[in-house]
């Protein structure tokens, strides 16, 4: 009777616990990347360090990740993802039980140091995995599923983290916040790995044929292209709330609550994203046009006082148009990447982020010093711009279908 009630009941496709798995490290990553800001103020509490001091911190997070992410994606090519997938977990974890254990501020900076060789592992380890595994038609649920997983982690960091903290110090904070990595490390090692449905890469011509693949068009404006997505961002998640309040003196309860849909939306939207990757091809065009409205949208913040329930509804439509485009951004780079190299193709180009991480404060910083808030909706737009520049114009290469 079992049996037939098990011949009836439809198998759960072999992918999805790897995408679930895979989907863990991803929460974890971007979990890790806001671990410090909620601390700050203990952290510089305990240590009596300037604000400035803490930056070192961030710095030696975003550098190693930015100088050292490509290496690691040829590591992941070369070694495996999945195993060095699971050591970026527990080098992470490790990283922020250190801090926690010991009294030291400069250890403190020295391993985030360290958590940045971890976070070099995740995007070029999740998208390897992925695309190796999970069969062509579910690929682009699986990246929206992936990315959204990541914008939940980014979402549960503060409550979670000032939660811990206020039960067991800062300090214990860090520490739960190792037990984390710790337990997607033991998902992903008890996860069965299930068979690899692309193709097996050819052997490499060596160094120079690589290094030629990643200098290629269309790599390079895929890189340029997670730059400018990545720059974009911060100005409007870090900057929109002081630039609505010096421009058009909107209360910071409503500016956040603007701030609160649109990320909201934003995660709504890689959802929706999802479902429409599986519908067509055409990935550039949406991703053109989702960019398009979120670009109307910023000019309009740019020129208009909405009052708040326009502010609230308009920020939350440029969040969903921003987040419809992410399923489709990564099947444009998963378009032009050769079999056998998604490791190092999407370290390569994910490297933009860290990239964007490094100069959009130094420019929005600038904007907001010389007192020009309208100026940071309007460098969103133009960010924006460029950025249905470089997917309108990206020359064509054969797909690794």
């Amino acid at each position: 009777m079992t049996q037939a009630i098990d011949a009836v009941a439809p198998a759960r496709p072999s992918h999805v616990r790897i995408v679930g798995a895979v989907s863990a490290a991803h929460f974890v990553s971007h979990y890790y990347i806001l671990l410090l800001a909620p601390l700050m103020p203990f952290v510089r509490a305990e240590y009596g360090v300037s604000y400035t001091e803490i930056g070192f911190a961030f710095a030696a997070f975003n550098v190693v990740s930015a100088v050292l992410q490509t290496p690691a994606g040829f590591l992941i090519d070369r070694l495996g993802a999945r195993v060095l997938l699971i050591a970026g977990l527990l080098v992470g974890a490790a990283a922020f039980a250190v801090v926690g254990l010991v009294h030291s501020f400069w250890l403190l900076v020295a391993m985030f140091g360290v958590a940045g060789i971890a976070n070099t592992v995740y995007h070029p380890a999740d998208y390897a995995l992925l695309s190796h595994h999970v069969p062509a038609e579910r690929i682009g649920q699986a990246f929206s599923v992936h990315t959204f997983a990541g914008m939940l982690g980014s979402a549960v960091t503060p409550p979670a983290v000032l939660m811990m903290q206020s039960v067991w110090g800062w300090r214990g904070a860090m520490i739960g916040s190792a037990m984390l990595g710790l337990a997607a490390a033991a998902i992903l090692t008890l996860t069965p790995e299930p068979e690899t449905v692309r193709p097996a890469a050819q052997k490499s011509e060596g160094g120079r044929a690589d290094w030629q693949l990643l200098l290629s068009a269309p790599i390079l404006l895929n890189l340029l292209f997670f730059f400018l997505l990545a720059a974009m961002n911060f100005g409007l998640y870090n900057y929109s709330v002081v630039a609505f309040g010096a421009l058009y003196g909107t209360p910071v309860e409503t500016a956040n609550a603007a701030l609160t849909g649109n990320l909201l939306l934003t995660a709504i939207g890689v959802l929706a994203g999802g479902l429409l990757v599986a519908r067509t091809r055409r990935h550039g065009l949406v991703a053109s046009l989702g960019l398009a409205v979120a670009a109307a949208f910023t000019l309009l913040f740019a020129e208009i006082d909405l009052g708040t329930a326009a502010l609230i509804a308009a920020m939350s439509a440029a969040g969903f148009a921003s987040g419809i485009i992410m399923p489709s951004r990564d099947m444009i780079v998963r378009a032009v990447t050769p079999p056998g190299s998604f490791g190092k193709v999407f370290g390569f180009v994910t490297t933009g982020f860290n990239i964007g991480g490094i100069v959009a404060p130094l420019l929005f910083g600038a904007i907001m010093d010389h007192g020009s808030p309208r100026l940071v909706f309007l460098t969103v737009a133009a960010l924006t711009a460029v950025a249905i520049l470089t997917v309108a114009t990206r020359p064509n290469r054969p797909a690794a279908e």
